[in-house]
């Protein structure tokens, strides 16, 4: 399998950039002392895959990640004093979470 079978499967699709006239002239143009101005060619397409994560993305990206409300909320219990932490919820967590990366990797 070469690269280019692997990125047609995956449904990426460039387009060969083509060659306007004006480009194709402008080296020699250059050689004779004029000034050509070429607009790009070239062309990308994106697999409806991309497009969706670059969505995803976006959105992402224009959320918050934590909700400042509760931070606050957090905030003054401390500041008041009757900020309480619930010892075993902390302790089952932490136990979770060290299962879960003790356990083997199942996915394949």
């Amino acid at each position: 399998m070469n690269i280019s079978d692997s990125i047609k499967k995956l449904g990426v699709g460039v387009d060969k950039p083509t060659l306007d006239k004006s480009t194709a002239n402008k080296g020699s143009d250059k050689a004779a002392g004029v000034s050509t101005t070429a607009a790009s060619t070239d062309n990308v397409t994106l697999s409806s895959a991309s497009v969706q994560l670059q969505s995803l993305e976006s959105g992402l990206a224009a959320g918050e990640v934590f909700d400042a409300n509760k931070v606050e909320e957090i905030k003054a219990a401390i500041a008041r004093g009757d900020f309480s932490v619930d010892t075993a919820k902390v302790a089952d967590g932490l136990l979770q979470s060290v299962k879960d990366l003790i356990q083997p990797n199942n996915k394949g």
